[in-house]
Order: structure tokens, then C-alpha cells, then sequence
């Protein structure tokens, strides 16, 4: 009926079957019938395209993502996930929760605490309370293992905001595989085989899924709590360290945010977690303007361990000086006890000192550098690598702004003493670079994944997807 209405509208007054005998009618009736086939076909294209691309074979994958981007044109404009949308792949659990359930299997026996304390709370850790001490001190402390980054970040990843499960419209794809607690599973007492084992079952795990294949794997990211150098192993040699799963020809294609990187352009560091996980931004605030107020009577610390096997090591050399002047407090992890195992032990420590000194220890990084910032501490460094080529997304390019470097070089030679350089900075060089490593705290930490963090400061996690989506886009304009 509705039909018919239409053709009276052109032809009133006359039955429809004499409007054919008409050639201009017939002609108008004609290209009008055109427009709406025409209009029809261009809507089922776009309707198949919307919500059957993900059933297209997966060659045409890439090509499908380009079009329904040029699609979306003005329309999407107000969304604010535009171009920070991610999919999660949904990995089989022996990848990441069994290792959770399982995290016996994680503790070695020369470990002081098990690792199932340290899964507790999204991996941020048991919380811990010192009585006597501000609220502040009480309410945003957890006892967080160094090497559980991967599923701090899983978890602050379930939270992200502009999450999708159409990989369509993605611009970033997360693979929460644990890699480094499973490495850690199987680094003592297994061979080079079994330590790749899970690498090489994900990798071909990914690269049945319609996803891989659109960039090959180049919009992919992973996570891992250990350094890169773990994944890098070069040989099947018993001694040899680590896995090889970096060396997976298709792994190779995977961005990897790690907490130490190495020369790979993927491979991108991050900061370490510490055990400061606020939940709110005022939070952030209150812990920065204690900092501000602290005083502090030493010149310079160290926290840390000598390493025996190493004599002429920096850090060795660092203790003796340590040791050698009043200007210096060091506080010695190889003693009895868990004095380095204990934030507050830190904190008392760099929150009363000037500069705090960062030599390299069993890799070029070290968790006490973000520590140190926490406490507002003036990082030394000895080497550029432990964090001036390292943390490009989190600290500031120009590394005078916020720490010392001091030649290790010159340090073991003599021509160099720790203290003779630190008495050289200025007052207002000094003030200046504790304003800029506290204003740096916010950029450093992790907030408590199981709540959103409202503050106009973004803080680690934030500034590592910023990074991601950044990186893969770059990757993506270039046609890689």
C-alpha cells in the first residue's frame, strides 16, 4: 500500500497501470526505482561492515578497520575513546590466572615471603599499617613485590575506560600473558625448552586470531615484570639465563612494556612498583606536600647490598664512600633481617636525605630510584642506562632538571668522591630538583586498581597507554 501511495504522489489522478504508457513518467519512475536500489545496496554494505566483519575472512581484517574509521568521519566526533580504544584478548588461563591460582608454584625456597601474599589486593599486595603514623601512611601502603608489574596492569586494564570488545574499531590490542611469573616458574631447575614453552604456545595461539593478522602482531602489546634482557637468551647452554621468547620470530613484532628495556625500539620501560597506591588524587596531593616538608639531614644514602663476586663493582665503591664520610647514611640490605624489604624503613631513609645514589646492581635499573622519588630524594646516577635512556614516557628528557650524574668511571679511578660533588650543587640548584622530582611523583606511581583514579594528574599506567596507542599509531600511519 505504501508503495502504491508513492506512485499516486508522482501520477495523481490516474490508475497505475496506465502511468507505464507514459515514456517521461516512466522514466521518473525509473530513476527513482535506481536511487532506492542504489541507497538499499550502499546501507546492506554498510550494515555487513558493522556487524559482520568480525565472520570476513581475516585477510581483509586491516582493510575493514580503514574503511569503517572513514566511515565513522563527523559522526564519532564527539567520542572521547576515539583513537584510545582497546581490545583485550581473552587468553586461555594458564597464560595468567592459573599462575595466580597456583602461586606456590611461584616461591623459590631462598624467598623471605611467599609469592601468594604478594598476588593479594589486583597485585598490589597485602596492605600494611604502622601504628603511630598519619593516616596517609596507613591507608595507601601495600607490601608489592618488584617483579609483579604484569598483573598490577591486567588489572588496571580491566578498568580502562575506553575498552571495547569489537577489535574493529581498536586502535591498541593488550595480551595479558603473565610472561614473567612464568619465566619465574621455570628459571631454576628446567631446561631452555621448557622456559619458552608458554612464549611459543601464545605466540601461535595469537596468530590464529583474526586480530594478528591485520598488522602481523605490530599493534599488539604485552607487559612483563622482569627486564627485557630475561626474554633475550641467545643459546640452549645450561647457563645460559633467561628464555628465548623474545627471539619468537612473530614475538618479535609485539610492543613490550617492561621494567627495564633494552636496545630494541619495542621495547619500552616503565617505571617499577613501588608500595604508594593511592585511590584518590587528593591523596597524591597530601603525600607531595609531606615531602615538601621534610627535613632532611643528610647530604646523601644508599640502600643496598655489596656485591661480593664484583670487587671492583660502582656499588661497592659507593659503600666504601658511603661509609667514608658523615655527610652519608646508608642502610644495608645484606644485614639480618628485612630492613629493605619494609617502605617505611625507605621512606624514613630517603625522606630525610638530599640525593639519594642509584648504582647499577644485577641489571642497569633499580626499584630505589622510584622510591627515591617518591620520597622526594634527589636521584644520583652512574650510569645512563638507569634511566636516562629507560623511562623516556615518565621522565623528563632533560635528566638535570630532577638528578646528578656522576661518572663511575671517574668514581672507581679516584678522580671523582660522591661528596665533593654534591657539595658543589647549589641551594636553589637543590631546591629546584626536589621541586621537580616531587612534582614527578604522580608520573612514577600506581594507583590502587580496584578503583579509578580521578585526578587531572595521570599517573603511570596512564602514561603508558598514552605511549602505546601513540606508538602503534605512529606504526599504523607508516604502513608497517
Amino acid at each position: 500500500m505504501k508503495f502504491h501511495a508513492l506512485m499516486r504522489e508522482f501520477c495523481v489522478g490516474k490508475p497505475i497501470i496506465s502511468k507505464w504508457r507514459n515514456q517521461c513518467r516512466r522514466t521518473n519512475y525509473s530513476t527513482y526505482l535506481w536511487f532506492l536500489l542504489k541507497f538499499s545496496i550502499v546501507v546492506l554494505i554498510l550494515l555487513h561492515h558493522l556487524f559482520f566483519s568480525m565472520d570476513a575472512p581475516t585477510s581483509s581484517h586491516h582493510h575493514s578497520k580503514k574503511k569503517i574509521r572513514s566511515l565513522v568521519g563527523e559522526s564519532s566526533s564527539q567520542d572521547s575513546c576515539l583513537g584510545r580504544y582497546i581490545y583485550i584478548h581473552d587468553l586461555p588461563k594458564r597464560f595468567n590466572q592459573d599462575l595466580l591460582t597456583n602461586c606456590q608454584i611461584l616461591t623459590r625456597p631462598t624467598d623471605k615471603t611467599s609469592m601468594c601474599v604478594y598476588v593479594q589486593n589486583s597485585g598490589i599486595g597485602p596492605q600494611i599499617q604502622n601504628s603511630g603514623t598519619s593516616d596517609i601512611w596507613n591507608s595507601n601502603w601495600f607490601s608489592t613485590n618488584q617483579f609483579i608489574l604484569e598483573v598490577i596492569f591486567h588489572n588496571r586494564m580491566k578498568k580502562y575506560k575506553c575498552l571495547t570488545n569489537d577489535s574493529i574499531v581498536a586502535s591498541a590490542i593488550f595480551v595479558p600473558y603473565y610472561a614473567g611469573l612464568d619465566l619465574r616458574h621455570y628459571l631454576w631447575g628446567f631446561n631452555a625448552s621448557m622456559r619458552v614453552s608458554s612464549g611459543f604456545d601464545l605466540i601461535n595461539w595469537l596468530k590464529q586470531r583474526p586480530q594478528w593478522k591485520s598488522m602481523s602482531g605490530k599493534d599488539h602489546f604485552l607487559v612483563s615484570g622482569r627486564i627485557a634482557r630475561d626474554f633475550r637468551r641467545k643459546s640452549d647452554r645450561k647457563s645460559e639465563w633467561g628464555s628465548n621468547f623474545r627471539f619468537l620470530p612473530d614475538c618479535k613484532n609485539m610492543s613490550m612494556l617492561t621494567i627495564e628495556s633494552g636496545p630494541w625500539e619495542n621495547e619500552i620501560a616503565v617505571p617499577y612498583p613501588t608500595s604508594f597506591h593511592p585511590s584518590t588524587g587528593d591523596q597524591v596531593l597530601q603525600w607531595q606536600n609531606l615531602m615538601r616538608t621534610q627535613n632532611r639531614s643528610y647530604l646523601f644514602s644508599f640502600a643496598g647490598g655489596s656485591r661480593n663476586r664484583q670487587k671492583k663493582s660502582t656499588r661497592n665503591e659507593i659503600i666504601r664512600h658511603c661509609q667514608a664520610s658523615k655527610l652519608c647514611k646508608l642502610l644495608d640490605c645484606n644485614s639480618v633481617g628485612h630492613k629493605c624489604d619494609d617502605p617505611f624503613n625507605l621512606m624514613n631513609l630517603f625522606g630525610r636525605s638530599i640525593f639519594c645514589l642509584q648504582p647499577p646492581g644485577d641489571s642497569l635499573t633499580r626499584k630505589s630510584t622510584f622510591d627515591s622519588i617518591l620520597a622526594g630524594c634527589i636521584p644520583v646516577f652512574f650510569h645512563p642506562g638507569s634511566a636516562y635512556t629507560q623511562y623516556l614516557w615518565h621522565l623528563p628528557n632533560n635528566y638535570t632538571k630532577y638528578s646528578v650524574y656522576i661518572s663511575a668511571k671517574g668514581l672507581r679511578s679516584g678522580k671523582a668522591r660522591i661528596d665533593e660533588t654534591l657539595l658543589q650543587v647549589s641551594k636553589d640548584d637543590e631546591l629546584s630538583m626536589r621541586e621537580e622530582v616531587i612534582r614527578l611523583i604522580p608520573r612514577i606511581i600506581y594507583a590502587d586498581g580496584r578503583s579509578r583514579l580521578e585526578s587531572t594528574e595521570d599517573d603511570a599506567f596512564d602514561l603508558a597507554i598514552k605511549g602505546v596507542l601513540k606508538r602503534i599509531e605512529t606504526l599504523r600511519g607508516c604502513g608497517i
